[in-house]
C-alpha cells in the first residue's frame, strides 16, 4: 500500500506516491506533448455540432488540445480552484447540465486518475492534499472550500483524506536537504495565493523532529500578476476607460466587463452571463465601438487560453530580463507592446505589499525576528518573479535564501508527511480548520 499526496494547484497539478519507505515518486503522464508530472489544472467541455448530446471531456493537455482544435464548441476552465471557498459561487452551467465545484473537481481528479493510469490503478491507503493557508477570494469559507474538496477525493475511492497546509508540505521536501538544526521559513508562491510557514527541525536520536512555530497567508500571486498586466495592456485595448451615450448622456464604460479578467475562471462564465448581453448592447452606443468590438470577439471566440498563454511568456521573459515584448494574437486581434520589468512592478506593487505583510504576519505568528531565521525556501511559479526574491533578499541574508523544485516540493512533501507518527500535528481533516 502506499500514501499519495496532491497539490492541487490553481495552475498545475502533481502528486507524488510514498511507500513505508524510501523516496516519493512523481507521477506521470503520458502527454500528448511528452511526459509530464504538472498537469494542468484544467477542463474541456466539448459537444460537437453533429451530435451536441455526445459530451466529451477532457483535463490538463488533453483539455488544452481540445480547445485548440475547436475553441467555437469547446468550454474550457481553467483556475477554477479559485472559487472553492466562494460562497457566492453554487454552480454553473455547462452543455446543459449544471456542475457544482465538487462536480467540476471530482471530474477532473477522476480524469487525472484516467490518465495515469497504471500509476493510479490501486486505491492509495491515505490521501493528504494540500491546502492554502488562505482561499482566495473575499471572506472566503475555509470550512465550504473543505467540504467541497472532501465531497470530490471521496469520489475517487479513498478512505482517509486529509489536509496540510502547502507550505508546510514544501518544508517536509526541503528538510531532506538539511545536515543541522535549522528554522526554515517557508514561502509558497502559487496561482492564486502565496503562503508562508516557519518551522523548527531538529535531530533526535538519528530522526528528524519538526515543530510548527507559525504561519500566514494572502490571497494574492500569480494570477494577481496576470490581472495587472491584462489591465494595463490589454483591456485599455477593448474598451476599458472608454465611454458610451445613453439616452442622451456620455457615461463611463462599466469596469466590471473588465473586472473578469482578474481571475481565469470568471472569464469562462463571463461568455454565457447576463453582462455579454450589455457588452454586445455597448457596439451600437461606445464611442470607440471597435475596441468593443475586440472585447466581444475574446469572449465570443474563447480567447482566454490565447491571452493566458501571451500574459504566461512575458511573465516568464521579464523573470530573466529587463524587458519583453508583450504579443497577443488571436482571431482579428493584434496587441504587441514593449514592456520593462520595471514597469511591470510598478503594476504589481499592491500584491507585493501584500505578500511582504503576510511574511511579517508569519514572523509575529512564530514571535521570530527575521534574523532567527536560519534558512528560507521559496518555491512556486511567481518565487522566480525577480520582484518577490526581492521581498526576501532585502529582509534576510542572501546566503540563507533558497528556490527550486517550484511544481513537485509540495506533492512530495504530503506523500513523505504520511509517514509522520504524530500526524495529527500537520494535518486537519474537512471538519476542522486547523490542524488536529
Amino acid at each position: 500500500m502506499y500514501s499519495l499526496g496532491i497539490d492541487f494547484g490553481t495552475t498545475n497539478t502533481v502528486l507524488a506516491l510514498a511507500g513505508r519507505d524510501g523516496p516519493a515518486r512523481l507521477a506521470h503522464f503520458p502527454a500528448p506533448e511528452g511526459e509530464l508530472f504538472a498537469f494542468r489544472s484544467c477542463l474541456s467541455f466539448h459537444a460537437p455540432a453533429e451530435q451536441p448530446s455526445d459530451r466529451q471531456i477532457a483535463a490538463g493537455p488533453w483539455a488544452i488540445e481540445a480547445y485548440v482544435e475547436d475553441p467555437a464548441e469547446t468550454r474550457f476552465i481553467q483556475s477554477f480552484k479559485s472559487f472553492a471557498a466562494q460562497e457566492s459561487f453554487s454552480e454553473t452551467q455547462i452543455l446543459g447540465r449544471r456542475y457544482r465545484f465538487e462536480d467540476l473537481l471530482s471530474t477532473f481528479l477522476l480524469k487525472v486518475r484516467d490518465y495515469a493510469g497504471a500509476e493510479l490503478a490501486e486505491i492509495p491507503e491515505r490521501v493528504i492534499v494540500g491546502r492554502p493557508v488562505t482561499f482566495v477570494g473575499g471572506a472566503p469559507n475555509e470550512a465550504l472550500a473543505l467540504s467541497r474538496y472532501e465531497t470530490a477525493f471521496h469520489r475517487m475511492g479513498v478512505k482517509e483524506v486529509l489536509y496540510a497546509y502547502e507550505p508546510v508540505g514544501a518544508a517536509f521536501f526541503f528538510a531532506r536537504e538539511l545536515t543541522h538544526d535549522a528554522t526554515v521559513l517557508v514561502g509558497d508562491f502559487g496561482g492564486g495565493t502565496s503562503d508562508f510557514s516557519i518551522i523548527r527541525f531538529e535531530r533526535e536520536a538519528g530522526a528528524m523532529r519538526a515543530v510548527p512555530l507559525g504561519r500566514a497567508g494572502v490571497g494574492v500571486a500569480g494570477d494577481a500578476f496576470d490581472y495587472r498586466i491584462i489591465d494595463n495592456l490589454v483591456s485599455p485595448q477593448l474598451g476599458k476607460g472608454g465611454d458610451y451615450r445613453s439616452f442622451g448622456k456620455v457615461l463611463p464604460i462599466p469596469y466590471k466587463y473588465y473586472a473578469a479578467f482578474a481571475r481565469w475562471d470568471q472569464l469562462a462564465l463571463l461568455r454565457a452571463s447576463r453582462d455579454m448581453r450589455e457588452i454586445r448592447a455597448l457596439l451600437r452606443e461606445a464611442a470607440e465601438p471597435e475596441k468593443i468590438a475586440r472585447l466581444v470577439e475574446t469572449l465570443d471566440e474563447n480567447y482566454g487560453y490565447q491571452l493566458y498563454r501571451a500574459v504566461s511568456r512575458l511573465k516568464e521573459t521579464l523573470s530573466r530580463e529587463p524587458g519583453a515584448l508583450f504579443e497577443f494574437r488571436a482571431g482579428s486581434i493584434e496587441i504587441v507592446q514593449p514592456v520593462a520589468r520595471e514597469t511591470f512592478e510598478g503594476w504589481i506593487a499592491p500584491e507585493l505589499a501584500q505578500i511582504e505583510a503576510a511574511v511579517d504576519r508569519a514572523l509575529s505568528s512564530a514571535n521570530l525576528p527575521a534574523e532567527r531565521i536560519d534558512r528560507i525556501f521559496l518555491t512556486g511559479g511567481s518565487s522566480l518573479v525577480p520582484a518577490v526574491r526581492g521581498i526576501f533578499h532585502r529582509r534576510f541574508d542572501p546566503s540563507r535564501i533558497e528556490t527550486g523544485a517550484e511544481l513537485e516540493s509540495i506533492a512530495t512533501g504530503l506523500a513523505l508527511m504520511a509517514r509522520e507518527a504524530d500526524l495529527g500535528r500537520w494535518t486537519m481533516d474537512a471538519r476542522s480548520q486547523a490542524p488536529a
